[in-house]
């Protein structure tokens, strides 16, 4: 067994290997604080034949027992990865991916599986490292080591690796991956955080990652097992001059084109017709024939932007696509958005809900339920093809949790909005950039359903390209420059700052000066793209779509709770039948949000929870149904589950011998709250309303319509000359004490 240590953001981080999985090609448990997980590396032994990508597989297994949790559903087993599962299981992918010789063709497989979690150390950050450690001492050709650490802002502070259960009071979430030498992966949250801040916060993260990977080869030369080889594929000159000069006056007619069908269509005749003239030159190296075409289009391609700015589109650098904004585009929706931009087109959907609608999260973290999902659809139809449809894959899952955390910032709070709201984007047209389309398009929708959002946001992509010493960042990148280029960079903020951000790369890494410089175009970009969209809505609408439903927030006392949902949910029930209402949800804080499609049901239910859960207020009239006669008088329910008593000497304004003389039971009767006693017992009287309706109070001053003058009724008190300008109005309470003057 050996174990290596390293101070990282004031807790201790340790890796070990040699004591469980040895049958691994290389696993490490990683430690910080009670926080622990297992990652393991496993290679096949031979290359897979007949592909031409890296087939690489990377699994971050959620165990709920980590947590001291059983599993929720029948089975009470770990069934399909969460949400959070995938999302940081494309958190290893990511930046590792790109650090496999490129001709290497063997399975891969890393594994990292939480085994403890504090809610203080982050697993995820544990993973990316677990995982770079156990290839680094593992037979498998890495070109690592990597390392990841998350960035915090807290009381305007930037803090390294703070604690999960903080990152709440964070204004910025911020993942690093890179080598020594560069990053190489960038996820982001932010709460509107400026981009000079987010370029301080990389710098500081970067000297950490350097220090994790000297660990890292520290403690691969001491247990690291030699690396096998892989060959490089060999070269063919021959084949490749020939393609070149094949292609040489007909590459740029197919390749430089704005249109992404004809340019794709062009390209594949020019492919099949580069085949046919020399194939039977070349009848034993198809296989590389095909390759070299390939070749020399990214080549083209690549040293047409870094020698002429020339982009396949005929766009600069920094030019954004034509872009296109309409709103309201579905009739029966709560609202939505289509927005295109070039061959990009986003139609995003929202729909509100109540508080109830919530999802409900069934993992590792502290979070519990959200009430704001955006979700994201790629059929095949948006890329012309036909396949069969699927549940959403890994990159629809990472897409759609991008755009949620790009919105998120600028969504109102529950108090504010007490809705729980759903937006779907399907994409419809896909030529780069969709997860940015989405963003644009989400942001409209909701104002478009009326949703008080703080303002628009705004999502572009970034490109880069590099070469013999040059470099050039692309803004509003399409497939094609995706695909040749090295790097996609999504960056998603509001006009005060970023709110998300996420970057990978296809080489080892990019300078973070290079980068400061694509988040300051980036900027510019996003604006240009925010004055498009506020042309055609830049305020949310002032009235929801007549489909929506309405939310009236009630606040109860939280010990009326259970007197609102009543025996196994009995009165919660019937209060929703007897009002028509579509929801009542009740917070653990009292908060009860009234759901429904009209108003007049709203109010019904209001009225219905408050006076289930209001207090008796002495002095207050109250309409109440008699339902027991005793021979000394009758009790009176004034609210449900609250009687009081009316004397009999205070049932009628003249003496009664029975309490039948005066009501029977099933009557309803107005009657005042005169006293609650110190055991809660009510006393009513039906006498002082009946004095009321005559002008007659007790202690005061009153005028009836019969009477112009002051009249007095009791003892104490005061009175007032009423109309015109007789005299000050003084108001007096029922112990005589005088108020303020009043006319």
């Amino acid at each position: 067994m050996n174990q290596t240590q390293l101070e990282l953001g004031g807790r201790t981080l340790t890796i070990e290997t040699g004591r469980v999985a040895q049958q691994a090609s290389g696993a490490v448990t990683v430690r910080m604080g009670d926080t622990m997980l297992l990652v393991t590396a496993v290679m096949a032994t031979t290359p897979r034949e007949g592909i031409d990508f890296f087939p690489l597989t990377c699994d971050y297994e959620e165990k709920l027992y980590a947590a001291g949790k059983i599993p929720g559903g029948f089975i009470r087993r770990e069934g399909r990865p969460s949400e959070q599962a995938i999302l940081n299981s494309r958190l290893i992918d990511r930046p590792i991916r790109p650090l496999f010789p490129k001709d290497f063709r063997n399975d891969v497989q890393v594994v990292a599986t939480v085994l403890s979690v504090d809610q203080e150390a982050d697993p995820a950050i544990m993973a990316i490292i677990g995982a770079s450690t156990a290839l680094s001492i593992s037979p498998i050709p890495f070109q690592g080591p990597i390392a990841a650490v998350r960035m915090g802002i807290i009381d305007d502070q930037l803090v390294v690796n703070p604690p999960v259960n903080k990152m709440d009071e964070s204004k910025l979430d911020l993942v690093v991956a890179g080598t020594r030498e560069a990053i190489i992966m960038v996820e982001a949250g932010a709460k509107e955080v400026a981009e000079e801040r987010i370029v301080e916060a990389l710098r500081i993260a970067h000297r950490e990652i350097v220090r994790i990977c000297d660990m890292q080869d520290a403690f691969a030369r001491q247990v690291g097992k030699p690396k096998i080889d892989v060959p490089e594929s060999p070269k063919d000159p021959e084949v490749d001059q020939a393609v070149d000069q094949f292609l040489a006056q007909r590459l740029d007619q197919a390749l430089f084109n704005p249109n992404k069908t004809l340019r794709e269509s062009a390209l594949d005749d020019l492919r099949k017709e580069t085949i046919a003239e020399l194939g039977p030159q070349f009848v034993d190296r198809l296989p590389y024939l095909a390759k070299s075409f390939e070749a020399k289009v990214k080549q083209r391609v690549r040293g047409k932007i870094l020698d002429e700015g020339m982009r396949p589109d005929g766009r600069k650098t920094t030019e954004i696509r034509a872009i296109s904004c309409e709103v309201g585009v579905l009739p029966r929706t709560h609202g939505s958005a289509l927005f295109t931009r070039g061959q990009t087109q986003a139609l995003s959907i929202v729909t509100l809900g109540s508080i109830g609608d919530k999802q409900k999260l069934d993992g590792l973290g502290l979070e519990e339920f959200k009430s704001f999902m955006h979700h994201y659809n790629f059929p095949p139809f948006s890329v012309g093809e036909a396949r069969p449809l699927r549940s959403p894959g890994r990159r629809e899952i990472g897409h759609g949790a991008l755009a949620e955390r790009a919105l998120l910032p600028v969504v109102p709070t529950e108090e504010e909005f007490p809705y729980t709201i759903r937006i779907v984007t399907e994409i419809l047209s896909s030529n780069g950039s969709t997860s940015m389309a989405s963003v644009c398009g989400s942001s409209l929708a909701m104002m478009d359903a009326g949703v008080p959002i703080k303002g628009q946001v705004a999502g572009i992509a970034m490109g880069l390209i590099t070469g013999d010493g040059k470099v050039a960042v692309l803004s509003d990148i399409q497939g094609v420059e995706d695909a040749l280029g090295d790097m996609d960079f999504k960056v998603a903020g509001t006009r005060t700052g970023v709110t998300a951000m996420q970057m990978d790369m296809k080489i080892k890494g990019i300078s973070i000066d290079t980068m400061a410089g694509a988040i300051q175009q980036a900027k510019e970009g996003r604006f240009f793209i925010m004055d498009k969209m506020d042309a055609t809505l830049s305020q949310p609408r002032a009235a929801m779509s007549q489909y929506a439903p309405r939310m009236l927030t009630v606040q109860i006392h939280p010990d009326k709770i259970r007197e609102v949902i009543g025996p196994g949910g009995k009165m919660i029930r019937k209060i929703i039948e007897d009002s028509g209402v579509t929801s009542i949800d009740i917070e653990d804080d009292g908060r009860v949000v009234i759901g429904s499609v009209n108003g007049e049901s709203a109010a019904k239910a209001e009225q219905l929870i408050r006076d289930l859960t209001g207090e008796v207020e002495v002095g207050k009239n109250y309409r109440g149904k008699v339902v027991r006669i005793m021979p000394f008088g009758a009790f009176v329910q004034i609210m449900p589950n609250q009687d009081g008593l009316v004397h009999i000497s205070q049932l009628a304004e003249e003496r009664i011998e029975r309490v039948e003389d005066a009501v029977n039971v099933g009557d309803e009767i107005d009657v005042k709250v005169t006293e609650v006693d110190r055991q809660g017992r009510v006393n009513l009287s039906r006498k002082a309303v009946l004095q009321e309706a005559k002008g007659i109070t007790n202690g005061d001053w009153v005028v009836t319509e019969r009477d112009r003058g002051p009249r007095r009724e009791g003892s104490g008190g005061g009175g007032y000359r009423p109309g015109g300008d007789r005299g000050p109005r003084r108001d007096f309470d029922r112990a005589g004490q005088r108020g303020g003057d009043r006319r």
